[in-house]
């Protein structure tokens, strides 16, 4: 699978795994499966046809996991925007994006991940959402980024003007930025429904201490981290405590720093990959991202509608359990 720019989300984070590395990590999956941390796996019901295009509609229905909250169930496969949608108005680039939201709903999605931080991201969103009339499809999440509570209104109220939205499904503050003083605001904004949930990200593991003490003193009906096959720093604490704290987890970055997806998409796909239904590494990959019980939702970034319906499918048919991935892990190079 040759993969054109922005199919994944660059870091710093390592290719490699230790053989050793993966299987506790396999382990500790089970270990969470088996107390039922994220609840059930439930099916929503099938999208309807697409019309003709580029891609597809899947025709199995997407997994869905709920939102521990409210219990709503969330499809676990959606889209983040980072560069892909910081596009310009006329460009090749935002003349593919309709598609894009077009493949994520023909499939059962429904989240979109942005931020402030993200450029036109939001802007570009909120004009195909709005062209499109299918703002009642999408289950938007952004972010507040800065300091201060007037600053901090500011920035929440440019972000509902940009979506062209009156309020926001998700909105999280962001790299625990002054998150004192956001998290009360963001509490008058669900409390006076302008949101529906509040959440808390960070994106660098050094912060996951800081950010592990935060939720175990507030609540918090979401928060999103880093979590991929070679990403994993996450798995060890944040997402079990967030299993206990009764919060979902959206993951950015599942594909990692797109090293290992990069050395595996000229190698052919394993004989077992059938075995789950998964057509793609990059399916493969986030499946793996799935088999965490506390992930409610992936939310890889991509600008084509083909890697987005190919993404999709990573939420239809088996997701496999530890034991699966500790009789693989070979295929991965750890």
């Amino acid at each position: 699978m040759n993969l054109p720019p922005r199919h994944h989300e660059p870091s710093c984070a390592p290719v490699g795994m230790r053989r050793a590395d993966f299987l506790r990590l396999a382990a500790g999956g089970a270990t969470l499966a088996m107390a039922g941390a994220a609840g059930p796996l439930h099916a929503q019901g099938a999208a309807p046809p697409a019309p003709d295009g580029p891609t597809k509609p899947q025709t199995m229905p997407m997994l869905t996991r709920p939102i521990p909250a409210s219990g709503e169930a969330l499809p676990v496969i959606g889209l983040g925007t980072w560069q892909g949608f910081d596009a310009a108005p006329g460009s090749a680039e935002y003349r593919r994006l309709p598609a894009v939201l077009q493949a994520l709903f023909d499939a059962g999605g429904s989240v979109i991940d942005s931020s402030p931080m993200y450029g036109r991201a939001e802007a570009v969103a909120g004009e195909l959402l709005a062209a499109a009339n299918s703002r009642n499809k999408a289950f938007v999440a952004t972010k507040v980024w800065t300091r201060g509570r007037a600053e901090g209104l500011r920035q929440m109220n440019d972000s509902l003007r940009l979506l062209q939205t009156e309020w926001i499904e998700l909105m999280q503050i962001h790299n625990l930025v002054d998150w004192r003083t956001q998290l009360a605001t963001l509490r008058d904004w669900k409390a006076a429904g302008r949101i529906r949930y509040l959440g808390i990200t960070h994106y660098t593991p050094v912060a996951y201490g800081e950010l592990e003490a935060v939720m175990r003193t507030e609540r918090f009906d979401f928060v999103q981290v880093n979590y991929s096959l070679d990403e994993r720093d996450a798995g060890q604490r944040i997402l079990p405590l967030a299993a206990e704290r009764g919060m979902a987890v959206l993951i950015n970055r599942p594909f990692g720093g797109g090293g290992l997806l990069q050395r595996l998409r000229d190698r052919p796909l394993p004989p077992w990959a059938g075995e789950v239904g998964a057509t793609s590494w990059a399916q493969l990959l986030l499946k793996f991202v799935l088999s965490q019980p506390a992930v409610t939702c992936a939310i890889p970034g991509t600008s084509r509608p083909e890697h987005m319906a190919d993404n999709a499918r990573a939420a239809t048919g088996r997701i496999p359990d530890a034991a699966f991935w500790r009789r693989h892990a070979e295929w991965f190079g750890v």
